[in-house]
């Protein structure tokens, strides 16, 4: 706000504006044509140079005979409930600018409510909060909005929406905001949006440079990692490298093979301290399974959980633990990790990453994993950020049928269910709540269950709430063939012989969501199958998702069915951010606007 003089700042920040361009998207909530025309327009109010001839009064109405200058021609003032002053102000012989609406019926015209103004030939520009007309008029300057980074072009289409011209203001009441305004609103909005983002980016000395030979681990493993695993590792090996402590998220699809990334991570940054945290035990155990299988006996490897006794952690190069890590003596780490990052709240993330090292003027090299894609666009903006790296290819080919299924397909999908079950596969019934609801109209947990245990074995039955899940998800693992559930299992839990779930009322979820649970089947290369039960006649969402195992598209696809959250404060998932950019349609503004700012730092 170095723009802004110190008086200004405490009535910037209560309209919720922190930068010049935030102040030039408070657009006029209205605008007040007072010019005198000579031609009447009914659609809008016009501004009358009148002189009164005569007035009559009933209770209810005040007729004003007038006669019109600018119009030359008697029109009768029309004043509804008529208030001791109008009689007063109003006199024969007098003469006034008047405003009002003209309507024209029973072969005259009348001016509506007529009210008296003073300042004639001009354009009255409203704002919603009227603190912010004074601003406005003070900051918003062509050389200002140049100085941000608009062209001559954007800054005088800004500049003439707060500023009109009785052209503007014409075609204004004839269309609304054109086109062209449209176009510079997005682009100021996203361009505003980045600027932003890039300042809320700190850049901090790295604790250590981790150059561990990751070489040997890769030549070790008893498969091929694919190109999109070994370019991940690329590019943590360049940040472990640098001075600067490392910010990246290695966004993958479901299956793509990131836990072989966190590994080669570990072993770059060995022999200094890495901490994994992940969102489940189940999730916790399986990484330090695989661990203890593939990485280098020296990498001395603990598991902590809720279960876990304390002991001295500072004898272990690799912490692996669930939310319990962050109720522990932690010994300082130059690797920090957080698994399935979208499951822990920001303020989980920055506090897990904060406890490990003591020196807070310089920092651990920082990797978020996820398995819930984000849109190009939504990483092209977020980049401003964090750095990013994509694993979307699948070191093996899922094969995995999705159906949208009804009511009557009820009997087939019991013969599949049964089929699948002699086969010795498993398979998942994903209800959308525990207890039954008179507002959704498919059936709880609670309600479905009874059936399901009385025509099969091995029935298992969890959901969010259950204190025994985890447990309970594990005996499944080794002992089920039916396991009942709400979307608990969307992530994390590795079912080599799962092939089936069911997903009741899947219009309720997410694609993301959606796209997690039917991750679950195929892991290891059996034929999956996902059937999504709907009451709805029709369904495009559920269609375009059943189309694809592309988690990027179907990214994209949630994106363009639902707005997204907003990247900067964190807070939201879902429900629109942006008035004027619409991130599933506006991807070459979002690149100029990327582009602008890069040049922009180049330059400096």
């Amino acid at each position: 706000m170095n723009l802004f003089e110190k008086r200004d700042i405490e009535k910037l920040k209560k309209l919720g504006v922190e930068s010049l361009l935030d102040l030039a998207l408070l657009l006029p909530s209205k605008y007040e044509n007072n010019y005198i025309e000579n031609s009447i327009n009914e659609k809008i109010e016009n501004v009358v140079d009148a002189t009164i001839l005569n007035l009559s009064q009933t209770d209810k109405l005040l007729k004003i005979r007038l006669f019109s200058h600018n119009f030359n021609k008697e029109i009768n003032g029309i004043i509804f409930h008529p208030k001791k002053y109008h009689k007063v102000v109003f006199k024969a012989g007098e003469r006034f600018f008047l405003k009002g609406k003209i309507e024209y019926s029973f072969g005259s015209y009348s001016l509506i409510q007529p009210k008296i103004i003073k300042d004639i030939n001009t354009i009255e520009v409203k704002y919603k909060q009227k603190s912010s007309k004074e601003l406005i008029k003070k900051y918003i300057t062509l050389q200002n909005l140049q100085k941000e980074g608009l062209s001559k072009k954007e800054s005088e289409t800004v500049y003439l929406c707060h500023n009109p011209t009785i052209q503007f203001l014409k075609r204004y009441q004839k269309e609304g905001f054109g086109k062209n305004e449209i176009e510079v609103f997005k682009f100021v909005e996203i361009y505003n949006h980045i600027k932003k983002l890039s300042k809320k980016r700190t850049y901090y000395p790295s604790s250590n440079k981790l150059n561990g030979d990751v070489k040997p681990f890769i030549d070790s493993l008893p498969f091929r990692l694919t190109n999109d695993q070994l370019n991940a590792i690329k590019d943590i090996q360049k940040d472990f490298n640098s001075a600067i402590a490392s910010k990246r998220v290695i966004m993958g699809d479901v299956a793509c093979g990131k836990t072989i990334v966190i590994l080669a991570s570990v072993v770059m940054a060995y022999p200094k301290r890495s901490l994994l945290m992940v969102p489940t035990s189940i999730l916790a155990h399986q990484i330090y399974q695989e661990a203890k299988k593939f990485l280098p006996k020296s990498i001395n490897t603990i598991l902590i959980t809720s279960d876990s006794k304390k002991e001295d952690l500072g004898r272990y190069s690799f912490i692996v633990g669930t939310h319990a890590l962050m109720y522990r003596d932690l010994p300082e780490c130059d690797l920090v990790l957080i698994d399935e990052q979208h499951r822990f709240g920001v303020n989980q993330r920055e506090f897990i990453k904060n406890i490990v090292f003591k020196d807070r003027n310089k920092r651990a090299h920082f990797l978020q994993f996820s398995a819930t894609p984000i849109p190009r666009t939504m990483a092209m903006i977020n980049s401003s950020l964090v750095d990013y790296s994509f694993i979307k290819e699948i070191p093996f080919k899922k094969e995995i049928e999705t159906k949208i299924i009804k009511k009557s397909d009820f009997k087939k999908l019991l013969e599949h269910i049964k089929k699948e079950v002699s086969l010795n596969h498993q398979v998942f019934i994903i209800y959308p709540l525990v207890q039954e609801s008179e507002s959704i109209e498919y059936q709880s947990i609670d309600e479905a269950k009874s059936y399901w245990i009385e025509r099969f074995e091995n029935v298992y039955v969890t959901h969010g709430k259950d204190k025994d899940k985890e447990s309970i998800l594990k005996e499944f693992r080794e002992k089920g063939s039916i396991l009942i559930s709400t979307t608990v299992v969307e992530v994390g839990i590795s079912l080599p012989k799962l092939s089936t779930v069911v997903i009741v009322g899947a219009e309720r979820l997410g694609l993301a969501t959606l796209h997690q649970i039917r991750g679950r089947v195929s892991r290891t290369g059996l034929k999956g199958y996902c059937f999504l039960y709907t009451n709805l006649k029709n369904s495009k969402r559920l269609e375009e998702f059943s189309k694809t195992l592309n988690g990027f598209d179907i990214a994209e696809l949630d994106l363009k069915f639902r707005q997204s959250g907003d990247i900067l404060s964190g807070k939201s998932q879902s429900g629109q951010m942006f008035k004027w950019i619409d991130l599933s349609k506006d991807e070459d503004i979002i690149k100029r606007a990327k582009l602008l700012l890069e040049q922009s730092r180049i330059k400096l």
